[in-house]
C-alpha cells in the first residue's frame, strides 16, 4: 500500500471511501467523523430505524466535530442493510457489530469477499482478539484485518488502539495508523494483542475498585466520581500513570518511589476489591448512579452533550499546549 498525498477534503487520497458496518453509538460516531473529514460513507445495519437513528444522532455528533460548519456530513452518508454493499467500494471498513466472536467471524468473511483487495479491514471490538476474529479468513484477507479500538465516544476521545493479529501485515498496521492520525485521532500500535487491549484493561481495574468502594459504603457513586475527576482524572489528562509516578520521585524518579513506597503499594494490591456483579450489587450501583446523573433518553442526551463539550475543551487545550512546547 502506498501513502498518497493529502487533499483538502479527505484525510488521505488513499482513504476516500469508508464502509461502516453496524450503527450503534460507536458506528454512528465513526460515520459522522469520516463524513466530516470529507469521506464518502456507506453505513450498513439491518435495523429498521437506521435513517431515523442517524438523523437523530447527527446534530449532537456534528456539534463536536470541526469542519461541519460549512457542509452537512449527512450528504456524504449512504444507508443500507447489506454489509457486502457497504464494503464493495471501500478503502477502509470499520466494523462495529456485537461483541460475539462467531458473529464477527462470519461478518468478516462476508466483508473480505466483497471489499477491494487493498481495503483495510478494521474492527472496533473492545476486547476480542483480531487473531480469533480472523480465524476463518484466508492469509491474504487476514493480512488486511486488525482491530482499531476507539475509546468511547470515538468522535471526541482521541485514542485509537491499533491491534494487529498474528497474520496482520505490518504495512496494513502502518497504513491504519496513518489513516486515523490524519483524522485527528491519536493512534497507538500495540506490539501484540492481549484480551481487552490496554485502555479497557486499565479501565476495568479502576472500575473494579470503584465498584468495591461504593458497595462497601466507603463513598457513594457521585463522591467517587468527584474524587477521580479532581485527582487521577485531572492528573492523567496531562501525564500517564508511569510518568506521574516517575515525577513523584523527584530527581530520583521511579526508582526512588518504588524504594520508598513500593512495599506498601504491593500490600495494597492484595487488598484490592473483586466485587461480584450479582443482582443486589447491580441494583445498588445502578440506583446510586441514576440518582446522581438521571436516566432515560433525555438525561442521556444532556449528559453526553455536556461530556463531549468538556472533553473537546480538554483536548483542544492540551493540543494548544503541545504546540507551544
Amino acid at each position: 500500500m502506498t501513502n498518497a498525498t493529502n487533499s483538502a477534503n479527505s484525510p488521505s487520497a488513499r482513504f476516500e471511501r469508508a464502509a461502516v458496518i453496524g450503527a450503534g453509538t460507536i458506528g454512528l460516531a465513526w460515520a459522522a467523523l469520516f463524513a466530516a473529514n470529507g469521506m464518502h460513507v456507506r453505513l450498513s445495519d439491518p435495523r429498521t430505524d437506521l435513517r431515523e437513528s442517524l438523523e437523530a444522532a447527527l446534530p449532537s455528533l456534528s456539534a463536536a466535530l470541526p469542519g461541519t460548519e460549512d457542509s452537512d456530513p449527512r450528504e456524504r452518508i449512504e444507508l443500507g442493510d447489506d454489509p457486502e454493499w457497504a464494503a464493495e467500494h471501500a478503502d477502509v471498513v470499520q466494523e462495529n457489530g456485537p461483541e460475539r466472536v462467531e458473529l464477527k467471524r462470519e461478518l468478516f468473511q462476508r466483508i473480505a469477499d466483497a471489499a477491494p483487495e487493498d481495503a483495510v479491514l478494521a474492527s472496533s471490538s473492545s476486547g476480542l482478539l483480531p487473531t480469533d476474529i480472523a480465524a476463518r479468513l484466508s492469509d491474504e484477507s487476514a493480512a488486511r484485518m486488525l482491530v482499531a479500538h476507539p475509546f468511547n465516544p470515538p468522535h471526541v476521545v482521541p485514542l485509537v488502539e491499533i491491534v494487529p493479529g498474528e497474520r496482520t501485515a505490518d504495512s496494513v498496521g502502518a497504513a491504519a495508523f496513518g489513516f486515523y492520525e490524519r483524522l485527528g485521532k491519536t493512534p497507538v500500535r500495540l506490539h501484540h494483542e492481549t484480551s481487552g487491549f490496554v485502555a479497557n484493561r486499565l479501565q476495568s481495574a479502576v472500575l473494579a475498585e470503584s465498584f468495591d468502594l461504593v458497595l462497601r459504603g466507603v463513598v457513594d457513586a457521585e463522591q467517587l466520581d468527584t474524587i477521580v475527576k479532581n485527582s487521577l482524572g485531572n492528573r492523567w489528562a496531562t501525564v500517564g500513570p508511569l510518568e506521574s509516578f516517575h515525577l513523584g520521585g523527584g530527581p530520583g524518579g521511579i526508582r526512588h518511589m518504588i524504594e520508598h513506597l513500593g512495599k506498601g503499594m504491593a500490600e495494597r494490591w492484595k487488598d484490592l476489591g473483586t466485587p461480584e456483579l450479582n443482582a443486589g450489587n447491580i441494583d445498588t450501583l445502578a440506583e446510586q448512579t441514576e440518582r446522581a446523573y438521571g436516566e432515560g433518553a433525555e438525561a442521556y442526551r444532556a449528559r453526553s452533550a455536556r461530556r463531549d463539550r468538556r472533553q473537546l475543551a480538554i483536548t483542544e487545550a492540551l493540543r494548544g499546549t503541545n504546540e507551544a512546547d
